[in-house]
């Protein structure tokens, strides 16, 4: 028994596994299932994370990996505007399959309820009462819903909350 434990912890079963490791989990079974899309995005994603760890000289937490993963959507939509502007429909729906596959490896998003109700929070923690000193409030936000909210949205609630 002692020694079944001892492989449980050395295997890391049963403990949390980092999201770097479960792409490559991942990658590898695109690998046998054949899924070419699948496959892609993850091999795309893993490059983009080895790209700034070794320009940052850093191992990323998972954190830092969700921020490079909300990047790569927002790269996608805006390739799909340029693409369906252009009449260049299949490669529009390829940078959608690639969102369908990175949202995979997102936090659960937060509902626009619990998004107003940590903007209210946030602006009565800070003290904050005129929308020109808004990014203090916004410095308290982005920790907590990085990847969990679209911040852009999350901005204009701010805005529009300062302003009342």
């Amino acid at each position: 028994m002692h020694g079944l434990l001892v492989l449980h912890i050395y295997c890391g079963i049963g403990l949390a596994m980092s999201l770097k490791q479960k792409l490559t989990d991942d990658m590898k079974a695109a690998m046998r299932a054949k899924d070419a899309v699948r496959l892609g995005t993850i091999r795309l994603l893993l490059a983009a994370i080895k790209q700034r760890e070794v320009d940052e000289r850093i191992e990323l937490s998972d954190a830092d990996i969700v921020a490079v993963i909300d990047k790569m959507i927002k790269q996608r939509r805006d390739s799909i505007e340029q693409f369906e502007a252009a009449g260049r429909q299949e490669l529009a729906d390829t940078e959608k399959s690639e969102i369908s596959v990175l949202r995979d490896y997102m936090p659960q998003q937060m509902t626009e309820a619990e998004v107003e109700q940590a903007v209210i929070d946030a602006i009565a923690a800070s003290g904050v009462q005129k929308s020109q000193e808004m990014g203090k409030v916004i410095a308290l936000l982005k920790p907590k819903l990085a990847g969990r909210a679209d911040m852009g949205k999350v901005s204009a609630l701010v805005k529009a909350r300062l302003a009342s």
